[in-house]
């Protein structure tokens, strides 16, 4: 049982090295020499994204009206994606 899971965290921690080599365009080697920031950093925003899916829900179940708070949060995001395809940019503070 323990080298099952010893085998899944090493396949797991080569494809996060592989999948930010790739994103980055990195050669492998220096991916490898920075695997322990990468899986500090891929845990910290699976964490976070975890919290924040936590929070969301709990927010929804305790709202009057879930189904119109959902509804504007796919608007939200509908919204942002399509700004972003589009590739509209906003302007920056400061210049």
């Amino acid at each position: 049982m323990r080298v099952l899971r010893y085998a899944a965290a090493l396949v797991a921690v080569l494809a996060m090295v592989a999948l930010t080599a790739w994103a980055l365009a990195w050669p492998f080697e220096k991916a490898v020499y920075l695997a322990p920031v990468i899986v500090v950093g891929g845990t910290a925003a699976v964490g976070l994204l975890l919290l924040w899916g936590k929070i969301a829900l709990s927010s929804l179940r305790e709202s009057r009206h879930p189904r119109r708070v959902l509804a504007y949060w796919l608007l939200g995001l509908g919204l942002l994606v399509l700004l972003t395809v589009l590739g509209v940019k906003l302007p920056s503070e400061g210049g």
